[in-house]
């Protein structure tokens, strides 16, 4: 069995990438067709359920088959906003769950294969600039891994106000995996502790009541990230892909809702593609449902 671990937000990162990015891209859409806000607190709750054929963590296969299935849920707080050079602190706490019907879930005694828990900081500045810092403990329910922990920077840019429709969405992301030991707490059960890097955009365009995105990212190793045979590969992979996102109504007091799906291709280094069977490309499909109130 191949070692097994997932990335934070794994379509379009990061992570809790695609599914936090589809709810996003969602409750924008949904606001601009409400009249009322039915939450005017500081606290905000998402969630969602996405169904994909393919689980790939950071270009790592997590399972050879049947389908995954992501529940998760995020408490996001408005700690603070202002005018000055720090316009506002976020703090979110979440869990993001994958549940596996083939060989790394169901078929090996318990679909619930990961389970992981986080806790980010959020700081937004001028000119659409944004720091976040999280905390990600990635643990295995069914025992298929042992717990990693992360701890991930992440530098991002809303380019829109200079841009217009055609933003770029820019960010850098920065993963450190910590409390690591030989052939434990490490997403390619190496012997070191890994360091992540990520570049991406997010490109997006409105189409009508719905919302396209066209993430783009590159995954990279730092430093012993995608280990194989001795070598650290550096290269790990290349992602493009096409997410479509569309409100389920008006908000309402029961939240915003929207239908999310999309289509991602992979492209596979050495390391990766080892992990997915010696295959150099992968190509995911998703479809999920999201809140946010």
């Amino acid at each position: 069995m191949m070692r097994l671990i997932r990335t934070m937000r794994a379509f379009g990162t990061a992570c809790l990438v695609a599914g936090m990015l589809a709810v996003s891209a969602g409750a924008a859409s949904a606001q601009e067709a409400a009249t009322v806000d039915p939450n005017q607190g500081a606290l905000t709750i998402s969630g969602g359920y996405d169904f994909l054929n393919q689980y790939m963590f950071r270009g790592i296969r997590q399972h050879g088959t049947g389908v995954a299935m992501w529940p998760w849920a995020d408490l996001g707080i408005e700690a603070f906003s202002g005018d000055g050079g720090l316009q506002s602190v976020g703090i979110n706490f979440g869990t993001w769950n994958s549940l596996h019907t083939g060989d790394t879930g169901a078929d090996s005694g318990k679909m619930w294969y990961e389970s992981d828990f986080y806790a980010s900081v959020g700081l937004g500045f001028g000119g659409g600039v944004s720091l976040g810092t999280t905390y990600t403990a990635y643990t295995s329910p069914n025992s298929t891994f042992t717990t990693v922990k992360e701890i991930m920077f992440k530098v991002a840019v809303d380019d829109s106000a200079y841009l217009g429709a055609g933003a770029l969405s820019p960010y850098v992301a920065v993963a450190l995996e910590i409390d690591a030991a030989p052939g434990v707490g490490q997403a390619d059960g190496g012997l070191e502790g890994g360091k992540y890097l990520e570049l991406g955009v997010g490109p997006g365009v409105p189409a009508g009541a719905a919302s396209l995105a066209f993430p783009v990212k590159v995954g990279l190793s730092l430093g012993d990230y995608y280990e194989l045979d001795g070598t650290d590969n550096k290269f790990g992979f290349f992602s493009v892909g096409a997410m479509a996102t569309v409100p389920l109504g008006p908000a309402t007091n029961y939240g915003e809702w929207n239908l999310h799906g999309g289509v991602e291709f992979q492209k596979l280094g050495d390391t990766t593609a080892f992990y997915n069977g010696g295959d150099d490309s992968q190509v995911i499909g998703s479809i999920g449902i999201g809140f946010s109130y």
